[in-house]
Order: structure tokens, then C-alpha cells, then sequence
């Protein structure tokens, strides 16, 4: 049974306090009802974290194994390419979805481009941005960043309020230059520029990158870093252009964290706990794109159903909470629904030659991205 305990008070509700204004009353402390359940959610949620990243670096071993091959003059066939690196090929990913809808083929080059892309904005459309907080590597690595930072620092710092609103733009001004690039191109000039040698290559120029990391990429990388030891996710909250567009498909979600302000105690430990700096304590219904539904807030708040991830307020009921399970059992039916079709239906794959590769992948830092003349309108 939930127990009801008297938050401690050491001023006596309704009595004006000495030098407060006249006709001024302390507002008494609301009454807590404690929390009975065990919170698992963030166990899961780290252990999807885990799991993803895992496999994020089972992938990149495979392929980086796979290239090396024919860099060596081997003929590719020590292992098969992963097509699962092609979830880091969003922009390739937005390209193709648009080829698909304007053709209603699914294109033969970087397929699983485009079924991951649509696999993270689902879940994003259903359960807000569940991608950034429970899957992508870079949120994970930016977790462990920021809470190493916490611990060698005493604290995460804040960037000023005037300054962080205008900063939070700057990646969707990025997604709007993407998605300018991408829409302005016909399905045509969509499939010369995958046909080419640069969109051949486009994931093994990725890995090269990171292999081959020039010194100004290295600096830039290194402040990234030394960012984000010091304030929460700065990759995520100021720069990536994919976390924009999940917070775009996230707005449209049914699920949201929403507030009881009758069972809240207003102990702020919810808008502590948000690694967005969001105002949970102060809002009924958090609607913001920067929530990326990681339950954090959630798992703080000490009182009996004053704060839940949930659907819409079911009149006369209140609103009807997800459990964490629910949220990981979503994600899970999702990617494994949309990439488990992709592959059962033989379209998951890039169906490249091994001669072609043998030819292109040892000289893929020699392609050169195609201009727009070059490409068939």
C-alpha cells in the first residue's frame, strides 16, 4: 500500500511569515505519496544502450575487414559486406526514400539506408525520440561523455539561456540544408549520383574518415569532446541534423511525459534529472522536441502518479501510462519488424559486383562527390 508522509515544513501553513508583505500567505507543502513500484526503466533503456552499440561495433569490425580485403587485391569474399553500416548513411537514406516514392522502386544501391532511416523515424513518430535516448551509439557515447564529465568535474555546466536557444537551431538549419539538397533532385539525377563512384563508395569514404582522421577533423573532433565532458549531449541538443529531424516525426507522437499537478510535490528532481534542460516540474504536458523519452525524469519522481510517459488523457481516467517495457518492446517490434522485412523480401542488400568494388573500394578516397551538372535531371 502506498504510504501518505507530511513533507517536512517549518513554518506554519496560512500564518504570514515576519517581514513578508501584508496579506501574503506560505504555501503549504503538498503531501506525498510515495512511489511503491520498482523503476526499471533506466536499466533497460541502458542495456538496449549496450546491446546497440555492440552491434554498431560488430559491424564496423566486419566491414572494416571486408574493405581491407580488397585494399589487400582480395576478391571480398573472407566475409560479406554488413549492409547494417548503411545506418550511417542518413543522407544517402533520405535520398533513396525519395527515390521510392517518386518511382515506387526500391533502389538497388544502399536499400538499407533508407529501411533504417524509416525503422528511427517510426519509432521517433510512436515513441518521441526513443532512437536517440535508447540506440544511437553517438547519444550513448555522449551519455557516458557528459556523466564522465559530471564526475571529474563536480557538474555539468549550463550555456546561458540566450545563447542555447539560438545554438539548439543550428541543427535544423543543417537538416534544412539536407533536405533542400535532397529535394531538389529529381529520381533521376537521385540514381546517377548513387551510380557514381562517390555513391558507390559513400560508406567505405565514412570508414576512411575515421581511419585516416586529418588534423583539422582530429581538433574538431577533440572539441566535440571536451564539449561534451562539460554540457550535457552537445552533439545531440546543437549539432545533429538526424536527432532534428526524429524531433520533427516526435511532435507528431501520441506519447508524451505529462505531469498530475495534484500528486506532484514540486521537489524540481524531474527537471534535475532531464539531461535537455527540459521544465518537467513546471508543465502539464511536455511537448518539446528536445525530450528524447528516456524516462529519466520518470524514474526520480519519488510521488505516486504525478509523472508518467503516456497517451492522451482518457476522460474521466487520466492518462494512460506506457510502461518501460512497453517503450523497449516497441522499439524492438519496430527495428526487427522493418529490417526483418527488408531482408525477407530480398531488399535489404546492395547489389554491387564484387568487380566493381575490387575496381573502386582501394581508390575510394579519390572519388569525388558528383556535381549537379554531372547528374542526370
Amino acid at each position: 500500500m502506498p504510504t501518505s508522509l507530511e513533507t517536512p515544513s517549518h513554518e506554519t501553513p496560512g500564518i504570514p511569515m515576519p517581514g513578508s508583505p501584508a496579506g501574503s500567505r506560505h504555501k503549504p507543502r503538498k503531501k506525498l505519496v510515495r512511489r511503491t513500484d520498482h523503476d526499471y526503466s533506466q536499466a533497460l533503456r541502458r542495456s538496449y544502450q549496450l546491446l546497440f552499440l555492440l552491434l554498431n561495433t560488430w559491424l564496423g569490425g566486419v566491414f572494416l575487414v571486408w574493405v581491407r580485403d580488397f585494399e589487400r587485391g582480395g576478391s571480398g569474399s573472407v566475409v560479406n559486406r554488413p549492409p547494417g553500416v548503411e545506418g550511417w548513411l542518413p543522407i544517402a537514406g533520405m535520398m533513396n526514400l525519395k527515390y521510392w516514392l517518386l518511382t515506387g522502386h526500391v533502389p538497388a544501391l544502399h536499400p538499407a539506408a533508407m529501411f533504417l532511416l524509416l525503422t528511427f523515424v517510426s519509432i521517433a513518430f510512436l515513441m518521441r525520440k526513443a532512437f536517440c535516448s535508447w540506440l544511437c551509439p553517438v547519444g550513448t557515447i555522449s551519455e557516458c561523455l557528459w556523466r564522465a564529465g559530471r564526475k571529474l568535474f563536480g557538474r555539468n555546466f549550463e550555456i546561458w539561456r540566450w545563447l542555447d536557444i539560438p545554438l539548439r537551431g543550428l541543427k535544423y538549419l543543417l537538416l534544412g540544408f539536407f533536405v533542400w539538397a535532397v529535394s531538389s533532385m529529381s529520381a533521376g539525377a537521385i540514381a546517377s549520383f548513387m551510380q557514381s563512384d562517390y555513391g558507390i563508395v559513400a560508406d567505405v569514404k565514412m570508414l576512411n574518415f575515421f581511419r585516416f582522421l586529418g588534423g583539422t577533423a582530429g581538433a574538431v573532433l577533440a572539441l566535440l569532446v571536451v564539449s561534451s565532458l562539460m554540457v550535457q549531449n552537445f552533439w545531440c541538443r546543437y549539432l545533429c541534423p538526424y536527432g532534428a529531424l526524429l524531433g520533427i516525426a516526435s511532435f507528431l507522437s501520441p506519447l508524451r511525459i505529462r505531469r498530475q499537478p495534484e500528486a506532484c510535490i514540486d521537489c524540481n528532481k524531474c527537471a534535475k534529472a532531464c539531461p535537455s534542460s527540459l521544465p518537467v516540474d513546471k508543465l502539464v504536458t511536455i511537448k518539446s522536441t528536445e525530450c528524447t523519452g528516456c524516462l529519466e525524469c520518470v524514474a526520480v519522481c519519488p510521488a505516486k502518479g504525478a509523472l508518467s510517459f503516456s497517451l492522451e488523457s482518457v476522460p474521466g481516467k487520466g492518462p494512460a501510462p506506457v510502461p518501460a517495457w512497453a517503450v523497449a518492446a516497441g522499439i524492438a517490434t519496430l527495428f526487427f519488424g522493418i529490417v526483418g522485412f527488408a531482408q525477407t523480401t530480398g531488399r535489404w542488400k546492395s547489389h554491387v559486383p564484387a568487380a566493381v568494388y575490387r575496381e573502386l573500394v582501394p581508390r575510394a578516397n579519390q572519388a569525388r562527390h558528383p556535381m549537379p551538372a554531372d547528374l542526370d535531371q
